[in-house]
């Protein structure tokens, strides 16, 4: 396999695309113990009608760090500079996502070569559930 670097690189390439296991109760809960984030609204179905929803719902957070999977499958976790996100939808149990990347634009700061992403995690039904970005940097 040849190493990814930055002159390989041109702008609308795309990253592999990282497609989850459905997200199931199992998922949620299992997400509850790591992340120490165990608000009712995402595990249990009584407390979610209570307040409006049809079902419980996956974490944004676990969106993002979908998100976050999609970059380190592609570059090692160092050679992150960063990652944002801006959630745009609730995303129902039960949901498959599929998260893509396309290489937005490059740059040279400080000595490094850095890499612009813009990333997008769609649910199954099309509805896209965040849109985000990261800076990467890339040997020559």
């Amino acid at each position: 396999m040849m190493a990814l670097t930055f002159d390989a690189l041109s702008v609308g390439d795309t990253l592999p695309d990282l497609v989850t296991d459905k997200i199931t109760r199992t998922t949620l809960a299992l997400y509850c113990g790591a992340s120490g984030d165990h608000n009712p609204i995402h595990v249990d179905i009584d407390f979610a009608r209570a307040h409006g929803m049809e079902d419980v719902f996956a974490h944004g957070m676990l969106n993002m760090a979908y998100l976050g999977r999609l970059v380190t499958n592609w570059v090692p976790q160092s050679a992150i500079r960063s990652l944002s996100t801006r959630f745009t939808a609730i995303t129902p149990v039960n949901t498959v996502m599929t998260c893509t990347g396309t290489v937005a634009a490059k740059r040279v700061e400080g000595g490094e070569k850095l890499v612009e992403l813009d990333l997008v995690a769609t649910a199954s039904d099309g509805e896209v559930k965040l849109k985000g970005s990261a800076t990467v940097a890339l040997p020559e």
